[in-house]
């Protein structure tokens, strides 16, 4: 009687234990924060809030698109923008009047007008833009707004009393797309290098199939305490979205 008990208890503890680990996600109860016809912004930690913002697309309809918020003290940075300067504009004043928050910086991800295409509303607004050398270069080659400021592989910018990090890993979606992280939050946007669990693989048109798998595999040594994981597309999670990703490029 007395080891069913022990059993009974250990198997209870078990369960606790694995339900408590698996609270990542939902250890923060995400809460839309607004919502129009062209931008829905959803808060998903303290400090963090996805945007989300819509690109009508021949193959795959009217895609959603996502970006990140990080604010500290009063002040944002933004990775990605919205797909349009209208939506970008919407983000902005959205940021500045329920957030109180001046905006330090936006850093696109990659070149494509899912991470780009509401640059130019942001430098209006006077807020500076950082990417990965090789993103100017893309954007100038398809004549797209070009960001302000380049860096070579990695920058760190402060938000309030935090850092905020961008990081080339390598190629994957495209050429130059880079990952961003929050450390203070553990928040990783991973922009449209990282699927949502179940995706297909996307627009491949500027990709690196063979290249994928390798680069995702990096970001998960480098980021291994990660705690939310925000892909380009679709819904956020935790460290699963790498490991999905890596499986689904594997051997191309």
């Amino acid at each position: 009687m007395k080891n069913t008990i022990k059993n009974l208890f250990f198997v209870f503890f078990s369960f606790f234990i694995l339900s408590c680990g698996s609270q990542n996600k939902e250890s923060f109860k995400a809460k839309k924060m607004y919502e129009s016809s062209n931008l829905i912004i959803t808060q998903i930690s303290e400090n963090s809030f996805i945007h989300t913002s819509f690109k009508q697309t021949n193959d795959f309809g009217n895609v959603p698109c996502n970006g990140l918020i990080v604010t500290d003290h009063q002040e944002a940075i933004v990775f990605d923008t919205p797909t349009d300067d209208k939506s970008s504009e919407e983000l902005i004043q959205w940021i500045k009047g329920k957030l109180h928050a001046k905006i330090k910086a936006v850093i696109p991800t990659h070149f494509h007008d899912d991470s780009l295409g509401g640059l130019m509303a942001f430098h209006k607004n006077g807020i500076p833009s950082y990417s990965y050398v090789k993103t100017i270069e893309l954007a100038r080659e398809n004549n797209f707004v070009i960001p302000e400021n380049g860096f070579n592989d990695s920058v760190v910018l402060k938000v309030g009393d935090k850092e905020v990090m961008a990081k080339f890993f390598g190629e994957g979606h495209t050429k130059d797309n880079v990952v961003g992280y929050f450390p203070s939050e553990n928040i990783l946007f991973g922009g449209c290098l990282l699927k949502e669990l179940e995706a297909g693989k996307g627009y491949l048109g500027d990709a690196n199939v063979s290249a994928w798998s390798d680069t995702v595999e990096k970001v998960k040594k480098e980021y291994s305490h990660v705690k939310i994981v925000v892909p380009g597309h679709g819904e956020y999670g935790d460290g699963k979205l790498l490991d999905y990703t890596i499986t689904l490029f594997k051997g191309q």
